[in-house]
C-alpha cells in the first residue's frame, strides 16, 4: 500500500506541464529530422527547418513551443490499494497543478480556456479546468498520461459511424484533405475504433500519448490487423502530397496511432484526432516516494539545423508598402517583413463587426487602412521579452470577417496559419489583397522578430486583444496572392501528381 500526498501530485502535474511546454519528445524530433532529410519540396523542407530550429530554441530558453499552450487532458489510473494524504479531491489536485503550471512566473503559459462556451465565453485566467479521464485499476500506484492539446489541431477532430463493411482506410484518405493544414502537419493521427461514439473519441485521444515508432513497426512487420492498418493509413496519407504546413511535400504524418475497443454488431465508430507540430505529452507514476519529476533531455538530441530565409527573400517595409507592391508578390515567394502590424483573432473580429453594425466605429488609435493584420494570440512576456511566443492561429476562422475587413476598413493583407477558405480567397481576389503564411509550430522563433509590442484596443480580451507589433525580418510565405492563387491548393496538387506518377517516394522510411 502506498500513500500519495497532495503536494506530490500537484508538483508532478505542474512539472510535467512546464516540461512539455518547451521540450519536444525526442521521438518526434527524430521523426521530423528524418522527414526533413528526405523532403524534396523546398517549401515543406523550409517549414520543417523552422519547426526544428524553434524546438531547439525553446529547449534552450525554456519557453513554449507554440503560443497555443493547449487544453490539458489527463488520463489517470488509480490503484485500488492507494491511500491519500490529501484534503483536496483528485480533480481539484490536478487542476491546482494546472493552475500553478500556467501561471509560473519564469515561464508563463497562455490561458486559453473559456467558461460558458455557448454564452459569455469568459477566460478562466489560469487554463483550468483540465479534461480528466479516471480509471480505477489494480495496484498501489497512480499513473498519469498528461497532454496539452492545441486548439488548431483539436478543431480538426473527426468522428464517423461507419457501416460494419465500410473501409476505415478509405474514410481516412477521403477525410484528411478536408482537414486542411490548420492542424500543423507534420504530426500524428490518433485513431479510435469501436466502442460507442464517445469511446472512439477518447481512444483516439489516448492513442496520441504513445511514442513515434512507425519505423520500428515497418522494420519488424505487423503482427495484427491494427498494426497493418497503421501502416496502410500512414502510407496512404503521405501519398496525398499535403506535406508540412499543407504546402505540398512527401511527409504529412510521422506516425499513425490506433486503439480499438469491442463494439456493437451494427456499428463501426471511428474517431480521428491529429496531433500538431507542438506534440506535447508526458508520463509519470506516483508510488508514495515523492513527486515524479521529468528528466530534462540533452541538447545533443536536437539536430544541428539552421534556418535562413535565403538571399532570394524579398524584404518588405510594412510602413510604406502599397497596393501596387502587393500585386507583384508571387505565390510561394518568401518575404521578410519589417515595420508595424496590428493583431486580431476571433473575438477581436467579432467585436469589430459589432462596432460596425452599431455605427460606433473602431476604437481611437486603431486604423487598418493599408495595414496588415496578424492572426495571433501571444503568450505573455517574461523577463526582458518584448512578447512571449507568438505563432499564427488558424486563418480560416477569420474567413467570414475578411470581406468586412478589406471592404470597410481598407486592410491590405493578412498573416496567419494554413490555408484560406473559399470566402476568404474570394474577398482577397476581389480587393487585390494578399494572405501571408507564417509557420505554425515555430512560435518562439517568430517572436524573436518582434521588436516592440503594445495593446491598442480590447485589453479586456486578454491574449485576443488587438496589439501593435513592430517586427524586423519576420519570415512569411505568400500563400494567396492578389489574383486569388493559393499555394495550399497548387502545392499539394503538384506533389500528389509527382507521387501518383512515381517520380518521388511518399514516405521518409530509411
Amino acid at each position: 500500500m502506498s500513500v500519495i500526498s497532495q503536494d506530490d501530485l500537484i508538483d508532478s502535474v505542474c512539472d510535467a506541464l512546464q516540461f512539455m511546454s518547451y521540450y519536444h519528445p525526442k521521438d518526434y524530433i527524430d521523426a521530423v529530422h528524418e522527414a526533413w532529410k528526405r523532403e524534396e519540396s523546398k517549401a515543406a523542407k523550409d517549414a520543417m527547418a523552422q519547426i526544428l530550429v524553434n524546438s531547439r530554441m525553446c529547449a534552450e530558453g525554456k519557453r513554449p513551443l507554440c503560443q497555443d499552450t493547449g487544453i490539458v487532458t489527463v488520463f489517470i489510473k488509480v490503484g485500488m490499494n492507494v491511500q491519500w494524504n490529501a484534503t483536496m479531491s483528485l480533480t481539484d489536485m490536478i487542476n491546482e497543478g494546472v493552475r500553478r503550471a500556467y501561471t509560473h512566473p519564469d515561464n508563463k503559459l497562455r490561458a486559453s480556456i473559456l467558461a460558458d462556451p455557448a454564452g459569455a465565453r469568459k477566460n478562466t485566467g489560469d487554463n483550468t479546468p483540465a479534461v480528466i479521464h479516471t480509471e480505477i485499476v489494480e495496484g498501489d500506484t497512480v499513473e498519469f498520461e498528461i497532454a496539452a492539446k492545441g486548439g488548431g489541431s483539436e478543431n480538426k477532430s473527426k468522428l464517423v459511424m461507419l457501416n460494419p463493411s465500410d473501409s476505415i482506410v478509405d474514410w481516412v484518405v477521403k477525410t484528411v484533405p478536408t482537414m486542411g493544414a490548420g492542424w500543423c502537419p507534420p504530426g500524428m493521427l490518433g485513431i479510435g475504433i469501436g466502442g460507442t461514439s464517445e469511446k472512439a473519441a477518447v481512444l483516439a485521444k489516448q492513442s496520441l500519448m504513445a511514442p513515434v515508432d512507425i519505423q520500428q513497426l515497418k522494420d519488424r512487420g505487423p503482427s495484427n490487423r491494427i498494426e497493418e492498418l497503421r501502416l496502410e493509413i500512414f502510407e496512404a496519407v503521405n501519398a496525398l502530397g499535403i506535406g508540412a504546413q499543407g504546402l505540398g511535400g512527401l511527409t504529412t504524418v510521422v506516425d499513425v496511432k490506433i486503439l480499438d475497443f469491442p463494439t456493437h454488431a451494427a456499428s463501426k465508430p471511428v474517431a480521428m484526432i491529429p496531433n500538431c507540430a507542438a506534440t506535447r505529452h508526458a508520463h509519470f507514476v506516483l508510488d508514495g516516494s515523492g513527486p515524479a519529476l521529468q528528466t530534462p533531455p540533452s541538447l545533443k538530441d536536437w539536430p544541428a539545423i539552421t534556418y535562413d530565409a535565403g538571399a532570394g527573400a524579398r524584404r518588405v517595409n510594412l510602413d510604406t508598402v502599397t497596393p501596387a507592391d502587393v500585386t507583384s508578390w508571387k505565390p510561394g515567394e518568401t518575404l521578410l517583413l519589417s515595420g508595424s502590424m496590428l493583431t486580431g483573432r476571433d473575438a477581436a473580429h467579432k467585436k469589430i463587426q459589432s462596432l460596425l453594425e452599431s455605427g460606433e466605429g473602431l476604437p481611437e488609435g486603431v486604423d487598418f487602412n493599408g495595414k496588415f493584420i496578424y492572426y495571433v494570440g501571444p503568450v505573455d512576456p517574461v523577463r526582458d521579452e518584448v512578447v512571449g511566443p507568438a505563432g499564427p492561429t488558424t486563418s480560416t476562422r477569420m474567413d467570414k470577417f475578411t470581406e468586412m475587413m478589406l471592404d470597410q476598413y481598407g486592410l491590405l493583407g493578412m498573416i496567419g496559419k494554413a490555408e484560406r477558405g473559399e470566402a476568404g480567397i474570394n474577398a482577397i481576389r476581389k480587393h487585390k489583397a494578399v494572405y501571408l503564411m507564417a509557420v505554425g509550430g515555430a512560435a518562439y522563433l517568430v517572436s524573436k522578430a518582434i521588436r516592440k509590442s503594445r495593446v491598442v484596443a480590447f485589453e479586456e480580451l486578454g491574449m485576443e486583444a488587438i496589439h501593435e507589433f513592430v517586427v524586423e525580418d519576420m519570415p512569411v510565405t505568400v500563400a494567396v496572392d492578389s489574383t486569388g492563387e493559393s499555394v495550399h491548393i497548387t502545392g499539394p496538387a503538384l506533389w500528389k501528381g509527382k507521387l501518383d506518377r512515381g517520380e518521388v517516394k511518399p514516405v521518409y522510411f530509411k
